[in-house]
């Protein structure tokens, strides 16, 4: 069985896989993701060689490499038969090198759980396992177009402490009317049911959405920006007080056991993007090649049978798009951004007027002489912030 002890965290950003599966059992009201319902069976065997013939396009890309984290995202995975994500998994192992120990994840909604299928995903080298819970009372999860009620997510987590090494699930926040006692109430329960790990989101309005068209016509309200500042910084308080704290914008973990898979995101590091819409950042020499895959699931396996991928977007990306690129995400993190990485990216120290200005303010902070850190107050305005640097 892989994965039997877990690698620790080197610090370095590592080699991701990451492969979408695209397909659900419904499509919830808020998600913009890649994601499709089918009411006829998928051919999951046709799949799975797709998935494989597009790894080895992607290995003539990034060359040799040893593998850190693979995930398996969606969509909902926990739709795939245990012998498909062994038929995955395997491929991988054959494409790179993929050491003993490495973090798998796979994506769960506790709809589609069963025991037996927990364990043929264990198994097959399943690791660690993050499920989409969303809500702890059965009125929202209804409200969020969710599947299951809190009974089956209960019972999935459960099974998921039993079976996998590590378990993480997530929960939305800043639902309509909630509010920062009732968010505070259901963040303790979950904290009493999590073992290493929580993604807290805040609700948003993405465009395409249901959501977004009941937002607009005035039937969806959600809390304000002070409402949503306060809710945020409750979850800040209390996982930090409950030894979860934040090690990214939205996820918390017990020191060690954050999710080394994103990681190499936010580290920016290198990933390579298997299935219909994913996105992957492969190094080429001095440039980093930003890939995208056809979204359209039917279009995408068509395009892999005939072409050996399904990619429809390639572009090579400049020293200064890097490290945009780097400072998007590592500001993202706890432990920061890589000055260094950045200067010799950037070709530049960060302007020091607009440094000082968000000193000054309370929005960055430096670690030292080497990193560079948004505060507490910085993360409610990232996005500024990032602007602010990057100019």
């Amino acid at each position: 069985m892989r994965g039997a002890q877990l690698l620790p965290d080197t610090g370095e950003p590592g080699f991701g896989i990451y492969v979408h599966w695209p397909f659900c059992a419904a499509k919830c009201p808020y998600c913009d993701f890649n994601s499709h319902v089918r009411h006829q069976p998928v051919d999951q065997e046709r799949f799975a060689a797709a998935f494989l013939k597009e790894m080895a396009t992607m290995r003539m890309i990034s060359g040799p490499k040893t593998v850190t984290s693979v995930f398996l995202g969606g969509g909902t995975p926990s739709l795939m038969k245990p012998e498909t994500v062994g038929a995955v998994l395997d491929g991988i192992a054959r494409t790179w090198h993929m050491p003993d120990g490495i973090e798998i994840t796979m994506e769960a909604n506790p709809s589609s759980v069963e025991a037996e299928r927990f364990r043929g995903y264990r198994a097959a080298g399943v690791n660690r396992v993050s499920m989409g819970v969303q809500a702890l009372n059965d009125r929202d999860l209804k409200f969020l177009g969710r599947l299951h009620d809190v009974a089956d997510a209960l019972k999935a987590i459960r099974l998921a402490r039993e079976i996998f090494p590590r378990m993480s699930f997530d929960l939305i926040y800043a639902r309509p009317n909630q509010t920062v006692e009732e968010w505070e109430r259901e963040l303790k329960e979950a904290i009493s049911y999590a073992v290493d790990h929580l993604s807290l989101y805040q609700l948003t309005i993405e465009e395409g959405t249901p959501f977004y068209g009941l937002h607009k016509a005035g039937k969806l309200i959600v809390p304000d920006g002070d409402q949503s500042a306060l809710l945020y910084e409750a979850t800040q308080e209390i996982t930090e007080r409950e030894g979860m704290p934040a090690y990214e914008v939205s996820n918390h973990a017990r020191p060690g056991a954050e999710s080394r898979h994103n990681l190499t995101y936010w580290r920016y590091g290198d990933y390579a993007g298997i299935g219909p819409g994913a996105h992957g950042r492969l190094t080429r020499g001095p440039q980093k090649l930003a890939t995208a895959t056809e979204r359209k699931p039917e279009s995408w396996l068509e395009m892999v049978e005939r072409d050996g991928h399904g990619m429809v977007d390639q572009e090579m990306l400049g020293f200064d798009e890097q490290a945009d690129e780097l400072l998007l995400m590592g500001l993202r993190l706890r432990e920061g951004v890589d000055l260094a990485r950045w200067q010799q990216l950037s070709g530049r120290d960060p302007d020091p007027q607009r440094e000082a200005f968000l000193l000054e303010h309370g929005f960055i902070e430096r670690i030292g002489n080497s990193r560079l850190r948004c505060t507490p107050a910085g993360m409610l305005v990232l996005d500024s912030v990032v602007a602010d640097l990057a100019c």
